[in-house]
């Protein structure tokens, strides 16, 4: 079944959407409102063509034009409803928007260009801001968060690279980048860094241990931590230390960092040495023993919760991992994999929670993949730790 039957089956095609002003307000750059997280938006999306019997080409579209095949993309011109925009460079981070005219919309950010931009279905994506950025290594702009009272200040806050450290900015529509928390060290690795937004509105940073581990095991360094600060760069209120910044220590690469809506976890991927793993994150303890281990290293990415779980973005080797998870934070079993092969869309970095049961989620196949000429993409994928839905 294509991804849109399956997200019609059960039952997230949604009609009668809430519309939402989409100019940016102004920004005045004063701490953000301490406002209840917002409410994902409720798309309204196009069914979805053709046959669960199409035979699936590169891309996970038919190979031939009968009739209700999904065609090859055509350019920029991309034919699969779950396609949301085309045609930009590697897409690390997303973040999903308020939908737009009963269309489905998100923040795409290019790690090595610094472009952040505005997709919407049915439209060219356009430029929403551009971040100075020094994108060697695995640097660059690699993480992206609305404010948490997005809809009233159109702020948003990105995690980005410069020539001398890495650090967390906030910024609007076509406004200047304003930076709130910076000195993040910088060094030839470990750069790369995540965000997310928990239920409370603090902000939630994971930091790369710019390739030195004592760092990240020193509880003064900012290296190789989950951070937990509010929307102007503070110790968030209810962190485990009072005055510090750090909820958990030990990272090496983090690929994404998610909460849960209710906020009893948080979660956070990493790229270790030996392993690439993903963490329940217990505030104010170091980072212990993962959750689960892919030795294999197939390049966790970012990471979204899910009803059953969690589900993690691949951005080595293509598709999607969900994990069941029990009541106690134990994986109930391997991980289910989807999107992958031919029957997916290659490589995939930023994952963001659309609805519940529905994620945002964009592409890197322009980093060592295999792209096709929409490439690289954001699309709307079915959040499922346990598998089943598929293109096919």
């Amino acid at each position: 079944m294509r991804v849109l039957a399956a997200i019609a089956a059960s039952g997230l095609l949604l009609s009668g959407c809430a519309r939402f002003d989409d100019s940016a307000a102004d920004a005045d750059f004063q701490p953000a409102p301490q406002l209840t997280p917002q409410r994902p938006p409720q798309p309204e999306l196009p069914e979805a063509p053709g046959s669960p019997e199409i035979p699936q080409g590169q891309g996970g579209r038919g190979t031939g034009q009968r009739d209700g095949e999904i065609p090859p993309p055509e350019g920029c011109t991309d034919h699969d409803p779950a396609v949301i925009g085309t045609c930009m460079d590697t897409l690390v981070a997303v973040a999903a928007l308020p939908p737009v005219h009963g269309q489905p919309a998100a923040l795409a950010a290019e790690r090595d260009t610094g472009r952040v931009l505005r997709v919407v279905k049915g439209r060219k994506p356009a430029p929403f801001a551009t971040l100075t950025v020094a994108a060697e290594g695995d640097g660059g702009l690699t993480g992206l968060a609305l404010s948490p009272s997005y809809q009233e200040d159109g702020l948003v806050f990105a995690y980005i690279t410069t020539s001398t450290d890495n650090r967390v900015v906030r910024f609007a529509a076509g406004q200047k980048p304003r930076p709130i928390l910076t000195g993040i060290p910088k060094g030839a690795r470990g750069n790369r860094g995540a965000l997310a937004v928990d239920a409370s509105g603090a902000l939630l940073v994971a930091t790369g241990d710019a390739g030195d581990p004592k760092a990240a095991r020193n509880p003064d360094s900012l290296a190789g931590k989950v951070l937990r600060i509010d929307t102007s760069g503070k110790p968030a209120a209810g962190n485990p230390r009072t005055g510090s910044r750090v909820i958990a220590s030990g990272l090496h690469t983090p690929g994404g960092v998610c909460a849960s809506g209710d906020g009893s976890q948080v979660w956070v991927t990493d790229r270790a040495p030996e392993a690439d793993a993903i963490h329940l994150v217990d505030p104010g303890k170091p980072l212990g023993t993962p959750v689960w281990r892919w030795k294999d290293k197939p390049g966790v990415a970012g990471c979204a919760v899910a009803t059953e779980g969690v589900v993690v973005a691949m951005s080595t080797d293509p598709g999607l991992h969900g994990l069941e998870i029990d009541a106690n934070g134990t994986a109930t079993g391997k991980p289910s994999v989807t999107f992958d092969g031919d029957s997916g869309y290659g490589r995939l970095s930023g994952l963001d929670v659309y609805t519940a049961g529905l994620a945002v989620a964009g592409t890197v196949n322009k980093d060592g993949g295999k792209p096709v000429s929409s490439d690289d993409r954001v699309v709307l994928l079915p959040l499922n730790p346990s598998g089943g839905n598929d293109k096919d």
